[in-house]
C-alpha cells in the first residue's frame, strides 16, 4: 500500500510533494441564457449559504469525487433550480488562485441558451431564490461570476455568428421582424431593417410560407420557417451569419 502513497512522490521542478497538488476543489458553474420578448436574460440564484450568503450568483457547486463534469452540471442545475434536460456546452475554465474565499477552487463554465418562457425555475437546496435578469441590468454577483458571464456572452456571440442559433429561439413559423429581434438581443446591436432582411434572405436558409400573422393589431406580416435541410447542404461552404 505504501507504493500508492502520493506523499512518496515529488515534482522535481519545485520539490513539492505530489499530494499537495491533490488538494484543489473543482466546481461547475452554469450560465443559462434565456431569450424572451426581445431581450437576452440570464438565470441567477440568491445564495442561502456562506460564502456570499444572500448574494446573487450563477447556479454552481462542487463536483462529487465520483462524478464526471457533464453529469455534475445537470445535477447542480436541477438541485438548485429544478431545471432538467438542458443542453450545455463547456466553454472555459476559471482558475484564479483567490477566486474562492475558502480555498483553491477551479471552476468549469457551462452555458446554454433557451427560450425562457418554456422553463419555470424553482429555488431549492441552499438556493433561497431564483430569477431571470436582463444581461444589461445584472446585480452585484458573488465570486468571479461577472467575469464568467462576460466570457459566456463572448462565446455565445461567436457561436451566433457561425451557426443558426437564432432560429432555435423562434417558433416554427416566424416573421422577419421577430428574427431581427432575436439577433439584436443576442448580439446587442441594432440592424437596419432593409439591410438585415436582404442579408438574411440572401443566405437561402429560410423559406417564405403562404401564411401571414394572425390576431395582430397591425398589418399581418409574412411568415417564414428555417430550412434545416438547406442549411445542412450549405454549411460545408462555410456559411456565416455575419449581419
Amino acid at each position: 500500500m505504501g507504493q500508492n502513497n502520493p506523499d512518496r512522490y515529488f515534482l522535481s521542478e519545485n520539490n513539492l510533494p505530489f499530494a499537495d497538488f491533490l488538494h484543489f476543489g473543482l466546481s461547475v458553474d452554469c450560465v443559462i441564457f434565456g431569450y424572451h420578448s426581445g431581450s437576452l436574460r440570464v438565470l441567477l440564484i440568491q445564495r442561502g449559504a456562506e460564502p456570499f450568503k444572500d448574494s446573487w450568483a450563477i447556479p454552481g457547486d462542487l463536483v462529487y469525487p465520483d462524478e464526471d463534469l457533464n453529469n455534475s452540471a445537470n445535477r447542480i442545475l436541477t438541485h438548485l433550480t429544478g431545471l432538467k434536460n438542458i443542453y450545455f456546452e463547456q466553454f472555459h475554465a476559471f482558475g484564479s488562485v483567490d477566486r474562492h474565499p475558502v480555498g483553491r477552487v477551479i471552476t468549469i463554465g457551462y452555458y446554454s441558451l433557451v427560450r425562457s418562457e418554456n422553463y419555470q425555475p424553482v429555488a431549492s437546496m441552499w438556493a433561497k431564490n431564483v430569477k431571470w435578469f436582463d444581461i444589461e441590468d445584472l446585480p452585484k454577483l458573488a465570486f468571479d461570476h461577472s467575469e464568467i458571464i462576460n466570457k459566456a456572452i463572448l462565446n455565445l456571440r461567436k457561436k451566433v455568428r457561425t451557426e443558426p442559433v437564432g432560429f432555435e429561439l423562434l417558433p416554427e413559423k416566424f416573421t422577419l421582424l421577430e428574427l431581427q429581434g432575436v439577433y439584436e438581443a443576442l448580439l446587442s446591436e441594432r440592424f437596419d431593417k432593409p439591410n438585415f432582411r436582404k442579408k438574411i434572405l440572401s443566405m437561402n436558409v429560410i423559406t417564405p410560407l403562404n401564411e401571414v400573422e394572425t390576431n395582430v393589431a397591425h398589418r399581418p406580416a409574412k411568415l417564414f420557417n428555417f430550412d434545416k435541410k438547406r442549411y445542412d447542404e450549405l454549411k460545408n461552404n462555410e456559411i456565416t451569419f455575419e449581419l
